[in-house]
């Protein structure tokens, strides 16, 4: 080889090493717009004032992976999609969620009114924790998803708990990626949203 040709052959080295990658375009969800839950009779439930605090979750879930899991091959680990992520930890967005439902059906009280104060002191606090936020694939092309909560509800004043319950949902996911998990996780949390609601309205009723 010429003292030309391997200069030559350098550059094109170099070239190729220097050249921009295109990068995936990454995919983005939330939890889509807000649903409709439908109670027997709301108006009883919209008496009560819920203040929904920040849904918690374990570490691994504080981030905006979508995780899965095979269950038919290492079901200990977990794994995350690489090319599509949640807009915000599942937390944050199942906060938002909650938190748009008992807003738009509690005690109109952010209106001046001559008869109403401008506030309205909570009747109840409640605190969510989230268990698990995934996709569980038991073949290759065969997945549902699961969510696992943890509901309690708080006297304001004194902080004593006032009743608690576990939910968990479950449904398959329709295809084996992201987008399926996504559509699936959707379903599930607005039904979960709504055995909640269905549950605080037992209470309080």
């Amino acid at each position: 080889m010429t003292k030309f040709s391997a200069v030559f052959l350098a550059v094109l080295l170099t070239g190729c090493t220097l050249t921009p990658k295109t990068l995936a375009p990454v995919s983005i969800y939330d939890l889509g717009p807000a649903t409709s839950v439908t109670v027997t009779d709301s108006s009883r439930l919209s008496q009560a004032i819920i203040q929904v605090m920040d849904v918690t979750a374990p570490v691994w879930l504080d981030t905006q992976s979508i995780h899965y899991r095979l269950a038919y091959h290492d079901p200990a680990r977990i794994y995350a999609y690489a090319g599509s992520r949640w807009a915000a930890p599942p937390a944050k967005l199942l906060t938002e969620r909650f938190r748009q439902y008992f807003a738009s059906h509690a005690i109109d009280s952010q209106k001046d009114d001559k008869n109403k104060e401008s506030h309205v002191p909570a009747h109840y606090l409640l605190k969510i924790e989230l268990g698990e936020f995934t996709q569980i694939f038991h073949a290759q092309n065969d997945s549902r998803i699961i969510i696992r909560l943890r509901a309690s509800l708080y006297e304001p004043n004194t902080r004593l708990p006032v009743a608690q319950r576990s939910f968990t949902g479950e449904r398959p996911a329709q295809t084996a990626d992201a987008a399926g998990a996504v559509a699936a996780f959707i379903l599930v949390s607005d039904n979960l949203l709504d055995e909640l609601v269905q549950w605080l309205f037992s209470i309080h009723s």
